[in-house]
């Protein structure tokens, strides 16, 4: 405990006193803030980014753990973590619900991206969903035409957890369409744009991750649907009781995190 309070004392003249910074991030060595945050937000290179602007200007040390967002926010309510940095809105919802994690904030806006094989000249994509509006729609009519034309159209998913999983399952559901092999495959964590593209396949992709990650052959076909929102969201664990954590999600949610968003290709400042 007195090392927390000395860390705590020491964030808030890092913050004051940039030059302290160095100082404060060798003594927080023994007492880093354990910070879970999902993988694609690591793929983007948000995460990335808000951390090293986060340490610079605080000397905070923080234990990152990247992976799926419904793992990760396991972890934090049983006290494994300090605080996530996620884009699963209804399992995050479920958490702060229940009084198993609180201080919920909105760090920034982004969406899923419906990708598949690009148009050629006056050939529409093998689904022909291009320029759809609705994406259930558009689940549907992927499942039609791999139905028609077996072998030709293939669409991949990561099947982990991760925010992008989650909300790709929502609209399935909202389809009604249980999607299945042999047109339908789940690939590994943080690989479904590079298999996406090597196999010319459809998939949903969070928007900062194919502004990073995304190109040829495949483009984006379907977006703007609200139900392909993803927002970012910190929230803090109710177990444990960080005391940089209240400071992480000050930082991240305010001027200088805000600046970090703004800066980042494929996600808005929150209104």
């Amino acid at each position: 405990m007195t090392t927390r309070r000395r860390l705590l004392l020491g964030t808030a003249a890092a913050l004051s006193f940039p030059r302290l910074a160095a100082a404060q991030q060798r003594a927080s060595l023994a007492d880093p803030l354990r910070l879970g945050a999902d993988q694609s937000l690591m793929d983007s290179g948000l995460a990335t980014a808000l951390l090293k602007a986060f340490g610079r200007d605080t000397g905070v040390v923080v234990q990152l753990n990247a992976g799926p967002a419904q793992p990760l926010l396991d972890a934090l309510e049983r006290g494994e973590l300090d605080a996530t940095l996620t884009n699963a809105p209804q399992a995050e919802l479920r958490l702060e619900s229940q009084g198993l994690a609180h201080d919920r904030r909105r760090v920034a806006d982004s969406a899923l991206v419906l990708v598949g094989p690009a148009p050629k000249k006056k050939a529409p994509d093998p689904a022909g969903i291009a320029k759809m509006t609705d994406a259930a729609a558009a689940l549907v009519q992927i499942r039609d035409a791999a139905a028609a034309a077996p072998g030709t159209i293939v669409f991949l998913s990561p099947g982990d957890g991760s925010g992008a999983h989650l909300a790709e399952q929502a609209l399935w559901r909202a389809a009604q369409v249980a999607p299945a092999a042999p047109w339908y495959a789940k690939v590994t964590a943080g690989a479904l744009v590079a298999q996406a593209r090597q196999q010319a396949a459809y998939a949903l992709v969070e928007r900062g991750v194919w502004a990073a990650r995304g190109g040829t052959p495949l483009a984006v076909l379907v977006e703007g649907d609200g139900r392909m929102t993803l927002p970012v969201h910190v929230m803090r664990a109710f177990r444990v009781n960080h005391p940089a954590g209240k400071l992480f999600a000050t930082w991240i949610t305010g001027p200088k995190g805000r600046a970090v968003v703004a800066r980042q290709r494929g996600y808005r400042v929150p209104a």
